[in-house]
């Protein structure tokens, strides 16, 4: 509660808690994903069943047909639920490493005439998303760590590598110059994908992999995102990829494990910036 006291007691006929201190009641719901919601868990825990197994997501338009919601509460819960995905403590990736980012947005020439920004080709008016890879050792699975970053600088690439990276590990990138400083703190090799893809052991086909699996969920399954909400997709995505090799019941108990501690209000997910824009997600 909001004045931390412990001193609470149990209402078995309305199965509410009620402060002594500050007299208020609440349930075993406040603090997580569920507070303030008036659906009944069954149907949270069916959203939950599905967002964390479905291998390319589950667009809001097909969960509020499978709950019988409205599309909008599906929505505001889908979002509720990639919170609760989201990796809290990340022990550093070592040994062999792959780092990459791709770009999230639609084509130019798919754009209205009044949506064009006219700056250009490419990469112009999209997301950039930065991707940190672990390869799996002998008995160990490969995991990933993504997030949406705002430049492709060195200070910024550079810095997600070393924040996710324990120092003196095998680091292997593309031909960008923004990871030019690397071999300072890691053995660092580059592949030039102008010439070829891999060389021997220095490739980054286990990013491009994740690569595919988040465009082909977010091209297939969702159509269009906002660039404020990016985050929340990659975090869906990446948790579904490092939990692959358990089962349905484990990713759905692994979900449920980390609802506390991470409420999201409808104000929170819905307050946007006039600049941004809805990505068409097309791949780059």
């Amino acid at each position: 509660m909001d004045c931390q006291s412990k001193d609470a007691h149990f209402i078995a006929s309305r199965r509410i808690w009620r402060c002594r201190t500050c007299k208020r009641q609440y349930s075993v719901k406040v603090g997580t994903i569920f507070e303030d919601s008036p659906l009944p868990l069954e149907k949270w825990f069916t959203a939950i069943w599905l967002v964390a197994n479905c291998k390319n997501g589950i667009s809001s338009y097909e969960m509020s047909r499978h709950l019988g919601v409205m599309q909008r509460t599906a929505w505001f819960m889908d979002h509720r639920i990639r919170l609760a995905m989201k990796t809290g403590t990340f022990r550093k990736m070592e040994g062999t490493v792959e780092v990459d980012e791709t770009f999230i947005g639609g084509l130019e020439k798919n754009k209205h005439s009044n949506k064009k920004l006219r700056q250009g080709r490419g990469t112009v008016g999209k997301a950039i998303v930065q991707g940190v890879i672990e390869r799996g050792q002998p008995g160990q699975k490969s995991r990933v760590a993504a997030k949406v970053v705002k430049g492709t600088d060195a200070k910024t690439l550079q810095g997600n590598v070393q924040k996710y990276v324990v120092t003196g590990s095998y680091v292997y990138t593309d031909a960008h110059a923004g990871y030019s400083c690397l071999s300072a703190k890691f053995v660092h090799d580059f592949i030039d994908h102008a010439v070829t893809y891999a060389k021997g052991l220095v490739h980054t086909n286990g990013m491009e992999n994740f690569w595919a699996l988040l465009k082909r969920g977010l091209k297939g399954t969702y159509v269009a995102v906002m660039p404020f909400h990016l985050d929340r997709y990659v975090d869906e995505q990446a948790f579904r990829f490092n939990e692959r090799e358990g089962s349905d019941a484990d990713r759905f108990v692994k979900v449920l494990s980390q609802v506390a501690g991470r409420r999201l209000t409808w104000d929170e997910l819905t307050a946007s910036d006039d600049e941004f824009y809805v990505l068409a997600n097309m791949p780059a």
